[in-house]
């Protein structure tokens, strides 16, 4: 899942991506009350062998690096744990399925509230809410909610090695890099993140859990200029 393709995080600098990862517009889909309830795949751009990402959001060729983390005097000192989920992570015991819940790595996407908030679906005793937990963890990006069958069974989203650039119409901002389908990421000393299906990479440059977004990019009102694309939707 992934293996030949990595990011490595750079100090104070940008994200190295190796191995022709495909990069694409992910755009949060709402309903009529502006609910977030789905993905939509817009522009992809093209393949590249290797690039760099800005980290920093002071780029004028996003999402690419142009150099202006120098000049912006950026300071991206990693603060994040390197601990594995499942010890990182609490979980909601409900009637019927568990909700894993790592706060500290939340992209504020707001898929969990959109069908009566997951961390209290998780407790009703019904078909309904146990799919809805389902649905709603797996719709999450950041991977912070997943949610577990009884008998310790995980269910994860199937997602090829990506990354998507979100965006996040609702809130009128650019979101995190999305990266999907398993591929590492190591910190700028070496040292490895544990390997997972789904994270968000803060490229706005304001997350207080770097390398990882914590939703500082709806305060800070982060734009990457992007055009939107194609509207076929995936999930």
């Amino acid at each position: 899942m992934g293996e030949d393709k990595s990011i490595r995080v750079t100090k104070n600098g940008p994200y190295v991506v190796h191995g022709a990862v495909p990069i694409s517009r992910q755009t949060i889909v709402t309903d009529e009350k502006g609910e977030s309830v789905a993905w939509r795949t817009g522009e992809h751009l093209p393949d590249r062998p290797s690039c760099t990402l800005c980290s920093c959001g002071a780029s004028d060729n996003k999402p690419y690096c142009d150099g202006s983390h120098v000049a912006a005097g950026f300071d991206g000192t990693e603060t994040a744990s390197h601990a594995a989920y499942e010890d990182a992570a609490i979980a909601i015991q409900g009637p019927r399925i568990v909700l894993m819940d790592q706060v500290d790595i939340c992209a504020d996407a707001r898929f969990c509230a959109a069908k009566g908030k997951a961390w209290r679906r998780v407790e009703i005793d019904d078909d309904e809410s146990r799919r809805i937990v389902i649905e709603e963890s797996n719709l999450c990006p950041a991977g912070r909610y997943t949610a577990v069958e009884l008998d310790g069974s995980m269910h994860e989203p199937e997602l090829a090695p990506a990354i998507g650039l979100v965006e996040d119409p609702k809130a009128g901002v650019s979101g995190p890099l999305w990266v999907q389908g398993g591929i590492s990421l190591t910190a700028e000393d070496g040292t490895p993140y544990p390997v997972r299906n789904r994270v968000t990479l803060c490229r706005c440059g304001k997350s207080a859990n770097k390398p990882f977004c914590d939703g500082s990019h709806i305060k800070a009102g982060f734009d990457d200029g992007a055009i939107e694309g194609s509207e076929s939707t995936w999930w």
